[in-house]
């Protein structure tokens, strides 16, 4: 069964098309116009093995918060459409992940309830010219058009770079692992209510 979908979302301030593929191997594709943000992005296709292209288009000349914000929500939309009903998945997943001198927790429910707890702190506003705000903003998006429960926080770290990408790879391992499919499932729906819709 292939689990592929694209999304494409336009409105007065942004045009967003997103493609994934869960069982892909981490190959992405994405123009955003924010150079920090495709980097983020391209460590949550590469470490969650979940193929992503994405284009977005919009009002960067206001700021980068729109771009952002309506990008998590179409891969959150793609995500949520190539899952289906989440027939078979391994559902719940946990990591700490390291790096250099930063470690940061997520776990993840790919519950069909979305919701977002962030415990992550940045001591500046802005890692080069991207605001550190949106981090928080993009994983909010992600999360509730997901439709997942998610939890990030940053245990300790003192490079507000490393903590931002921390927390893009935690996540993408543990959406890797939640979403894989468990064999001894056999095509059931991890939930003792038969629905995470």
């Amino acid at each position: 069964m292939s689990r592929k979908a694209s999304i494409s979302r336009k409105t007065n301030e942004t045009a967003v098309s997103v493609t994934v593929d869960i069982d892909g191997t981490g190959t992405s594709k994405i123009s955003t116009g924010v150079g920090f943000f495709d980097h983020m992005l391209d460590q949550l296709s590469r470490h969650s093995l979940i193929d992503m292209e994405i284009e977005t288009s919009g009002d960067l000349h206001v700021d980068d918060h729109h771009a952002v914000e309506d990008t998590g929500i179409a891969i959150g939309q793609a995500i949520a459409k190539a899952l289906g009903d989440r027939r078979g998945i391994t559902r719940y997943a946990s990591l700490d992940l390291a790096m250099d001198e930063t470690m940061t927790r997520a776990a993840v429910d790919v519950s069909g309830r979305p919701f977002l707890v962030w415990n992550v702190a940045f001591s500046a506003p802005k890692i080069g010219t991207f605001d550190t705000e949106l981090v928080r903003e993009f994983f909010q998006a992600l999360a509730q058009n997901a439709g997942i429960t998610l939890h990030i926080q940053n245990i300790y770290g003192a490079n507000n770079h490393h903590i931002a990408e921390t927390c893009f790879k935690s996540v993408a391992r543990v959406l890797r692992a939640a979403t894989e499919i468990d064999p001894r499932q056999q095509g059931r729906i991890p939930s003792t209510k038969g629905s995470l819709a």
